[in-house]
């Protein structure tokens, strides 16, 4: 069976995690093509191919399936590859905005055994659950510069020492501010949430930042609310899921974590409008001055500091590592792991191509057009990227002590009760201590269903 499969216009904003956003022209690469495929949709009877992809010698046109890339920049890097290989082009094919919806997607495909997806660009969180599943094909590590990799980024795309996705970029949370209302009441960077709201009490008494929102990160009902509730957990001391692979979110630390964002919609230091905001929600009311702190990807570097008029805190903002209880914060652990699916044709081709969009070059280019964390370490320590790029050691550090959020098989009920739960405690609906209990209780219940 076939269907028709529309490949999109790329648009503009984050890779690493999701975001969404308008459309608009890439700074440095390629314009965009917009163009519509016939792909094919077959079962594994007849269209799957017999192994993975080093096993493959079948070579052609490929699918690429990603998130909505607001950047730009994607179709650039594909037509630098389609020209080379005019027999083995690669079309994007772009997911909806939401990461949700993404996984509902790729997991539809893989469920039917459609062929119509060749290489994935997966949230690292989601390469266990599909590589349990049998969704997605182990890959040739040795064929792959992962040494020169950060070791905690390579081991996102590991199941039980097996390599099933291979790193296109790395993500950790920063915590963006201006530095104009910082310095107008001498103040650095917050490291402690104290701190920070502190700073906020004493920036809305200046005229310049009455009615100013003081913090916000991704609060929505959607992957992000894991996300920032997972790095309110670590950076308050704990775990959502301990070493041992045991919820741990009946604990104080994780109580103080959630309570901190509670109190926050409480007592007005996260605007109340913030409980809708994914990525790009947020980007938009830093970028228009409506915000002091904004926690955030790495991505917001280049769009907030353009000086084409879009942004009103351009040469106006920093970044520091995420604040915490008593210290600094730690960030949860973002990006993208390219991998193959275990439905596709043209195998060889697909390893190829992932070989190629993962390398230290394509990452070099993304982080100089879309400030995309790259996955590569000697670039971090780069004199002229450190210049271009002065938030680099800060991402750094950010990096070095980021936590990868609940690796579960039921990755979906895991995320899914920890949406849940935090929603209801931050709506006012159900109390701190029974919604951790609950969270508790479904979690674990995520964790023990193989």
């Amino acid at each position: 069976m076939s269907s028709l499969r529309i490949v999109l216009g790329v648009g503009r904003t984050p890779s690493g995690h999701r975001g969404t956003g308008r459309r608009r022209a890439a700074a440095a690469l390629a314009a965009v093509v917009c163009a519509s495929v016939l792909a094919g949709c077959g079962d594994s009877g007849s269209n799957e191919s017999k192994g993975g992809p080093e096993k493959s010698n079948d070579r052609g046109p490929i699918t690429l399936a990603s998130g909505k890339d607001t950047t730009g920049t994607v179709q650039g890097q594909l037509d630098r590859w389609n020209k080379q290989h005019p027999d083995e082009k690669v079309t994007l094919v772009e997911l909806p905005e939401s990461a949700d919806q993404q996984r509902q997607q790729f997991i539809q495909n893989a469920q039917t055994k459609s062929d119509a997806y060749t290489v994935l660009n997966l949230d690292p969180i989601w390469v266990a659950e599909f590589a349990a599943n049998q969704w997605i094909d182990e890959l040739p590590a040795k064929e792959f510069p992962l040494d020169k990799m950060i070791p905690a980024v390579v081991k996102t795309g590991n199941y039980y020492g097996k390599q099933y996705g291979i790193p296109f970029n790395t993500n950790a949370g920063l915590l963006f501010y201006r530095t104009d209302l910082l310095d107008k009441i001498g103040a650095k960077p917050p490291t402690t949430w104290a701190e920070m709201k502190q700073d906020c009490e004493k920036v809305r008494k200046l005229p310049e930042g009455k009615g100013i929102g003081c913090y916000a990160g991704q609060f929505d009902k959607y992957e992000g609310l894991t996300v920032n509730f997972s790095e309110a957990v670590a950076s308050a001391g704990g775990n959502v899921v301990d070493a041992k692979g045991k919820a741990t979110v009946d604990t104080e630390a994780a109580k103080k974590g959630l309570q901190f964002l509670v109190d926050g919609f409480k007592d007005g230091t996260i605007p109340k409008q913030a409980a809708t905001y994914q990525e790009e929600d947020g980007r938009r009311a830093f970028q228009a001055g409506k915000l002091l702190f904004h926690r955030q990807w790495p991505y917001q570097w280049t769009l907030a500091g353009a000086k084409d008029g879009s942004s009103k805190v351009a040469g106006k903002f920093g970044v520091a590592t995420l604040p915490g209880l008593a210290g600094p914060g730690r960030s949860s652990l973002g990006g993208l792991d390219l991998a193959i699916s275990k439905f596709a044709k043209n195998k060889a081709t697909a390893l190829d191509f992932i070989k190629f969009f993962s390398n230290e070059e394509n990452a070099r280019t993304n982080l100089k057009v879309t400030s995309a964390a790259p996955p590569y370490a000697a670039l971090y320590d780069d004199p002229a990227l450190r210049k271009q790029f002065p938030y680099l050691a800060t991402l750094k550090d950010s990096l070095a002590t980021a936590t990868p959020r609940p690796v579960v098989v039921k990755y979906g009920d895991a995320t899914a009760a920890i949406q849940e739960s935090t929603s209801a405690a931050l709506s006012g609906s159900k109390p701190v201590d029974a919604a951790l209990a609950d969270m508790q209780r479904n979690l674990s219940a995520a964790i023990a269903e193989k």
